[in-house]
C-alpha cells in the first residue's frame, strides 16, 4: 500500500480539514482573534517608531473616500434603493409633521 510520502503529499492536512475539503489553517489564520490583534498592533506600533507607518492627510483621505463614492454610484439598482428609501423617510417625516400641525389644530378648537 502507498503512503502519503509516496504519493508525493505532505500529508499535514488534519481529519477535519480532509473532510471538508479545506486545507487546515496554519500561522497567523490558526490564532484566535486575540493573538491576531495583538500581533497586528505590535505590528502598527513599530512601524510607526520607525516612521514607515502610513498617515492620511486630509487630501488623501477625500480622494479616497471620493473614490469610493464613485465606485458606489455605478450600481445604479443601489442607487435607486437609496433614492428610494430617502424619499420614502421624508415624506413619512412630512406626513407626520402634518399629523401633528392637525392635531394641535385640532386641540385649540376644542379648549375654546
Amino acid at each position: 500500500m502507498a503512503t502519503s510520502k509516496e504519493n508525493g503529499s505532505k500529508g499535514t492536512n488534519t481529519g477535519s480539514a480532509q473532510k471538508t475539503g479545506q486545507p487546515a489553517k496554519r500561522g497567523f489564520a490558526a490564532m484566535d482573534q486575540n493573538q491576531q490583534r495583538e500581533i497586528a498592533s505590535k505590528g502598527g506600533q513599530a512601524a510607526h517608531q520607525k516612521g514607515t507607518a502610513h498617515e492620511f492627510d486630509s487630501e488623501e483621505a477625500r480622494r479616497a473616500g471620493q473614490k469610493g463614492g464613485e465606485a458606489v454610484s455605478r450600481n445604479r439598482a443601489h442607487m435607486a434603493d437609496i433614492g428610494r428609501k430617502g424619499g420614502e423617510s421624508r415624506q413619512s417625516a412630512q406626513r407626520a409633521a402634518a399629523a401633528a400641525l392637525a392635531d394641535k389644530g385640532n386641540r385649540q378648537g376644542k379648549d375654546n
